[in-house]
């Protein structure tokens, strides 16, 4: 008789199951950490693809977005609840490893996805794409997460405000400590004001359109979305918005570039410098820095309602391409070339209105590109400061006498912004320019908040825009 104890049968190997909606979602965010790409330049390929072979459908392509954009968002926090859940530092825990746990965290945490599901769904994603063993790593994790709710945690990973206020509002809200210290400068005043800009940064921007003037309306728009799906702009007369999203590019009059995509805070900035009063001559204009071509767009069609001409200049000629398709059909006369506006081909003088909207951090729009706060750094910072000066200084010798120059960018921090335009009227760095302010907050009639002036900042969380800056200067001699 064998006294040996009888052996259980091995279970039968599973195989992982694939889930499409979850896969994609770890493809676009392994594709933003490892090629620096942007979200919103990889998903829609990925969902396009997805589509066709009909993985997808519009709840499958809205939950992946939402895991992408959620995950981004939130990885600060996420970051600071997972370093709590395990009992190494996190920058040992594997990039892709990471992205994985940081996805089931904002599935729990930041979503209606039921915990079970949540939890089961992303252990699943890992056997597929991480293998058993860290399947069973990120099962552990998650399991600790689930203790609490994003409140809970968030008291128990946050430092108390009244110890350490920046480092308090970063971990809640999901910005690195220089960006929170650097927005809250930017804006002034006490906690309330930088908490609601924090969260906005974290709130996913509606969708909204430009109706080119003399090309379309805002009324073809509405008519095309449906009422059940637009609503007007807060403050541009160009403006839709895209109540419940959907595909912009379907729209016939985006296809043919009569109307496109675009920030309200962009159409205000164009507009702004349209309507600034120059003295005598007004038939040449300038876009600067005109890639992609949204704002050289809405320029063009602005100079031919008054028999003026456009010049679009763009120093990358991937980008000058893209803005010669946004200006296609134009009915007014217009050139796009590839030039940088440093080492301009044109002479002193020629024009009577320019757009200088010029290469920043983009800190104005993390609502869009929330990637870009964990791969922007401080001293980036230094690295644009030449070149923003460099670009503002050629522009004011490319205005006339009388004519109007608008420095633009899509930051708020004061080093981007009034301090650049301060060193360039002064002539620190270089030679001293004969320009004055224009007050440009008359120029934005009816748009709340633009404080004491001249010059114009935007917020997120006062007019639903990017943190657009505009300064309007005219030159004097």
């Amino acid at each position: 008789m064998n006294d040996q104890p009888r052996r259980r049968p091995a279970k039968p190997h599973r195989r992982p199951k694939k889930d499409p909606v979850r896969f994609l979602a770890f493809e676009a965010l392994r594709a933003v950490d490892e090629r620096d790409a942007y979200a919103n330049l990889v998903l829609p390929p990925l969902l396009k693809k997805a589509r066709a072979k009909g993985d997808f459908d519009g709840r499958d392509a809205a939950l992946a977005t939402e895991l992408v954009y959620g995950t981004l968002r939130r990885q600060g926090t996420y970051d600071a609840i997972v370093a709590a859940c395990i009992d190494r530092p996190l920058r040992e825990v594997d990039p892709p490893v990471l992205d994985v746990l940081n996805m089931g965290v904002h599935q729990l945490l930041g979503t209606r996805i039921p915990t079970h599901a949540a939890v089961s769904a992303s252990v699943e994603l890992a056997r597929v794409v991480l293998g058993e063993g860290r399947a069973k790593f990120v099962n552990a994790v998650l399991r600790k997460v689930t203790a609490h709710d994003l409140d809970g945690w968030v008291e128990k990973v946050a430092p108390p405000y009244d110890q350490d206020a920046e480092d308090h509002l970063a971990v809640v809200h999901s910005h690195p400590r220089w960006i929170v210290s650097a927005l809250w400068d930017a804006l002034g005043g006490g906690r309330a004001g930088i908490e609601d800009l924090l969260e906005a940064d974290n709130e996913r921007p509606e969708v909204t359109l430009v109706a080119r003037p003399g090309r379309s309306t805002t009324e073809e728009l509405v008519k095309a979305l449906g009422e059940d799906n637009s609503l007007p702009g807060r403050w541009s007369p160009y403006a839709v918005r895209m109540a419940e999203g959907g595909e912009p590019g379907a729209l016939e009059a985006v296809r043919e570039s009569r109307a496109g995509v675009q920030d309200e805070g962009s159409q205000l900035v164009a507009a702004a410098l349209a309507a600034a009063p120059v003295e005598g001559r007004d038939s040449r204009w300038l876009d600067g820095c005109a890639g992609p071509g949204g704002k050289a767009a809405l320029l063009a069609a602005l100079a031919a309602e008054r028999g003026a001409t456009l010049l679009a200049a763009e120093k990358q000629p991937h980008r000058a391409r893209l803005v010669e398709r946004a200006l296609a059909g134009n009915p007014g006369p217009y050139q796009v070339i590839t030039a940088d506006g440093t080492r301009p081909p044109w002479l002193p003088g020629t024009f009577d209105r320019i757009l200088m909207d010029v290469p920043c951090s983009g800190l104005g729009a993390l609502r869009r590109r929330p990637e870009s706060r964990w791969r922007r750094r401080a001293e980036d910072l230094e690295a644009f400061a030449p070149l923003q000066r460099g670009l503002l200084r050629e522009a004011l010798k490319a205005v006339r006498v009388g004519g109007v120059v608008g420095y633009a960018t899509c930051s708020p921090h004061l080093a981007e912004t009034r301090v650049v335009v301060e060193d360039v009227l002064k002539g620190r760095g270089g030679e001293p320019v004969e320009a004055e302010w224009i007050d440009a907050r008359p120029l934005m009639s009816g748009v709340p908040a633009l404080g004491e002036g001249p010059d114009i900042q935007l917020w997120p969380h006062l007019h639903g825009t990017d943190a657009m800056y505009l300064a309007l200067l005219r030159r004097t001699g």
